[in-house]
């Protein structure tokens, strides 16, 4: 696949904050700003960034584009993903509030419904990297989950494998085992999590390895809608994912990749900082070069040059 010539490419200014004419959103989280609508929300994908758990003080232009127009694309398109939060991403048909700021809100925004969030990140892994990787080294096993011997880190494991993690006291997710998280949420609803998780990776996978992609892990978050289980936030994106590009994959060491690292390999070896807050603000070329990979997933994911 012939990847577009991001050279010369003139981005828009990043957009980190977002209101409605005064009024500020409900809530702020690390990416996402969220406005109460009544009976919905809408959720505004801003351009923000964060690593070790701080917001970066520079914002990454189209990013938030990036992550609302993907999750969307994969909504559409993957059958275990039809039941999902959405209403309409059309700003034209969010309401009178929205109307006056459609092009602030164009593209990174997802008039939703409102769900009961199942407070578990459900991961799903299919190779081996980051705290999976560190915990196999020193277990063999990867929340609780028995894994072969002699694996490297970036192996593909035999099978796609759920390690879902939970709010710890601290802030911080942590890792646990499919029987704690049972205990804590209940089997029946810990199964259902687990089999359509699994399910949904599976889906993505096979699609993106179709378009040079590997999906090395992810993770989802659902909600009880009624009595419906549901896809709620984003799904899918190289903020929730890490997407290998699959001509260069080499077991047995670190991948390059369509995310963030690149801002956290800068921030560790570039930056002098303690990972205390407050996060520096990026250089130009590291905004423009996340921005760049950013690009290159959604078009090698979806084929499309142009963002909503």
């Amino acid at each position: 696949m012939t990847v577009p010539d991001w050279e010369g490419y003139v981005f828009p200014p990043a957009i980190t904050h977002t209101q409605l004419g005064r009024r500020q959103p409900d809530r702020r989280g690390k990416v996402r700003d969220i406005y109460e609508l009544g009976d919905k929300l809408l959720i505004v994908a801003t351009d923000r960034i964060s690593a070790f758990d701080s917001v970066l003080g520079s914002g990454i232009p189209l990013k938030g584009k990036v992550l609302t127009a993907l999750t969307i694309f994969w909504f559409e398109t993957l059958p275990a993903a039809a039941k999902n939060h959405l209403v309409t991403a059309d700003v034209e048909q969010m309401g009178s509030d929205v109307a006056p700021h459609a092009e602030l809100f164009r593209g990174r925004s997802m008039l939703v419904r409102k769900a009961e969030v199942v407070p578990i990140e459900c991961v799903v892994r299919g190779y081996l990297a980051g705290s999976g990787w560190k915990e196999y080294r020193q277990r063999c096993a990867v929340c609780g989950v028995e894994l072969p011997g002699g694996l490297g880190e970036s192996s593909r494991l035999p099978e796609p494998i759920f390690t879902p993690s939970i709010k710890a006291e601290s802030g911080h997710d942590e890792n646990v085992t499919f029987e704690r998280a049972a205990d804590l949420h209940g089997r029946e609803l810990l199964t259902q999590l687990r089999d359509r998780s699994l399910e949904l990776y599976r889906q993505a996978a096979d699609y993106a390895a179709q378009r040079g992609i590997l999906i090395c892990d992810t993770k989802f978050e659902w909600g009880k809608a009624g009595d419906d289980l549901i896809l709620v936030d984003e799904i899918l994106t190289p903020d929730s994912s890490r997407f290998w590009p699959a001509d260069q994959y080499v077991p047995g060491q670190a991948q390059p990749s369509f995310d963030k690292q690149y801002v956290r390999d800068w921030l560790e070896q570039d930056s002098g900082w303690d990972k205390e807050p407050p996060a520096p603000d990026l250089p130009d070329h590291v905004i423009r070069r996340t921005a760049e990979k950013y690009l290159d997933a959604y078009y090698r994911l979806t084929g499309r040059t142009e963002l909503p």
